[in-house]
């Protein structure tokens, strides 16, 4: 039987009018699994003796599974963010002679032999294999590394039942960011205390039973909770929701936009696409912390250029990216509409415009790392404004894959919204700034390097009405074409 089903799940990968229309994202994700793969087991195997050298006081293993919590909170956290829960589609199924019990547990295993469940085993096992050759107890490190396995398993079950309540989740995070900052500033050893229950699984090789007893318990979760929803009647039934107004009214002053600045604010708010990008936005505000401080890139201004555009742009480019497929499920519709397509383009500019002005306000607490990181912010949001709102719109009209408001963007099985012409446009966005910052920094000073960047931002305003005209020549010379590509079916 599911010899049976691997033959269907097959043919309906090969046969999909997607399937070589996707085929070069495929092969960059395959690269680039290929990549983190490599990666983690080169960590693996130097793992132990970076410790080592660096810590020589300290057990190697001591101190891995005292920073076991970190890795699995995180782990879970991208999960939640990036792994596609690969549900088959079951209702088929449902009316002719096959055990529910049969499709749930291929569901089910289809679910364990997920990416995201395969990598940490390529640090695992090298750091196990090490631990051998280093004289370590066979039976420990044996039973320690598949603890780890079913600790990972369970996880990806623990993600599957998340992933329908988000207030699980946030709630996670919120544990997770307030461990972080415990253990940062010295305030309670979090890792210490973890660390002597993941030290337990070593020291006793019989505690491998734990993991295993918790990936089961939450494999049978899953399975009751798959079941009881295992009907005809309840697959196809519509869930109705009680239709309730908001009122927009504050925007009524931008006139004319207005109409369409209300639309896309409706279209945040009430669906989870758009609702997933907002939040990943507001993360992109602590991407400095990865630059402002490492004394490595005190010596690199390029790259704190490169950081500081981010953190006031993560809505730009992430909502950005994907004008005009956010419209893709109406856009028919809203092109048979007697309306300006200025207008339209006009409103999205607008609204990523407050994005970057909103985030800059939330970047106060980086003055923190003084005055120079704060300009530094402050012009990355200028060129934002000025240029890279315009080649973010302007990337738009190359991108012509629609998107499926209510279904949340994974890494690695979803490529919904994403094509090869993005990564073309996303160069001069993130090489731009930094090219503009550094030739002035480097022939003058490192306040000439802010002031170009800044000075470029404000350049791209003045010709703001310029810019939008020849994006709208772009999208009006293309537009049949953006239609007939959002009514294909993958």
């Amino acid at each position: 039987m599911f010899k049976r089903f691997l033959s269907l799940e097959w043919k309906q990968f090969s046969r999909s009018s997607y399937f070589q229309k996707g085929l070069a994202i495929k092969i960059l994700l395959i690269l680039a699994a290929l990549y983190f793969i490599v990666s983690f087991g080169v960590l693996g195997v130097a793992a132990f003796f970076i410790i080592e050298n660096t810590f020589p006081n300290e057990d190697p293993i001591v101190m891995v599974s005292n920073y076991l919590i970190f890795w699995f909170l995180i782990d879970l956290g991208f999960r939640f963010f990036m792994q596609q829960l690969p549900v088959m589609n079951i209702k088929p199924y449902m009316i002719i002679p096959i055990k529910r019990e049969t499709v749930i547990h291929y569901l089910l295993g289809k679910t364990t032999l997920s990416f995201f469940n395969i990598l940490p085993l390529f640090f695992f096992l090298p750091f196990s294999i090490v631990l051998l050759t280093q004289g370590y107890n066979p039976l420990q490190v044996i039973c320690w590394f598949f603890s780890m396995v079913f600790f990972t398993i369970s996880l990806n079950y623990l993600n599957f039942l998340l992933n329908k309540n988000n207030k699980v989740f946030y709630a996670i995070v919120a544990v997770l960011g307030a461990l972080i900052l415990l253990e940062f500033y010295n305030i309670y050893p979090i890792a210490e205390y973890a660390g002597l229950f993941f030290n337990e699984i070593y020291n006793k090789w019989y505690a491998v039973s734990i993991p295993l007893l918790l990936m089961i318990l939450l494999y049978r979760r899953n399975y009751k909770f798959i079941r009881e929803g295992f009907y005809l009647d309840d697959a196809i039934r519509k869930e109705s929701k009680e239709v309730s107004s908001t009122d927009l009214g504050f925007l009524n002053r931008f006139g004319s936009i207005a109409p369409f600045l209300k639309n896309d604010v409706k279209l945040i708010i009430r669906n989870a696409r758009p609702k997933q990008v907002l939040m990943m936005s507001f993360l992109f505000l602590f991407y400095g912390l990865f630059f402002y401080t490492q004394d490595t890139y005190k010596d690199m201004p390029a790259f704190l250029a490169f950081a500081s555009v981010f953190i006031t742009g993560g809505f730009l480019l992430s909502f950005g990216q994907l004008v005009p497929s956010w419209d893709s499920e109406y856009y028919k519709m809203l092109m048979s509409q007697n309306i300006p397509y200025r207008k339209y383009l006009e409103s999205k500019w607008y609204l990523m415009v407050v994005a970057v002005v909103a985030s800059f306000i939330l970047s106060t607490p980086y003055l923190y790392f003084g005055y120079k990181i704060y300009s530094m912010i402050a012009a990355g949001a200028l060129f934002n404004i000025g240029l890279n709102s315009f080649i973010t719109l302007y990337g738009g009209v190359l991108n012509r894959v629609p998107v499926e408001l209510n279904v949340k963007a994974k890494a690695f099985s979803n490529t919904q919204g994403f094509n090869p012409t993005q990564l073309l446009i996303a160069l001069p966005k993130m090489a731009g700034p930094m090219l503009i910052f550094y030739l002035p920094y480097k022939f003058i000073n490192f306040e000439a390097g802010i002031l170009a960047l800044a000075l470029s931002g404000i350049l791209g305003l003045v010709f703001k009405n310029f810019f939008l005209n020849q994006i709208e020549k772009v999208y009006q010379k293309g537009k049949y074409k953006t239609i007939a590509a959002f009514d294909e079916k993958k």
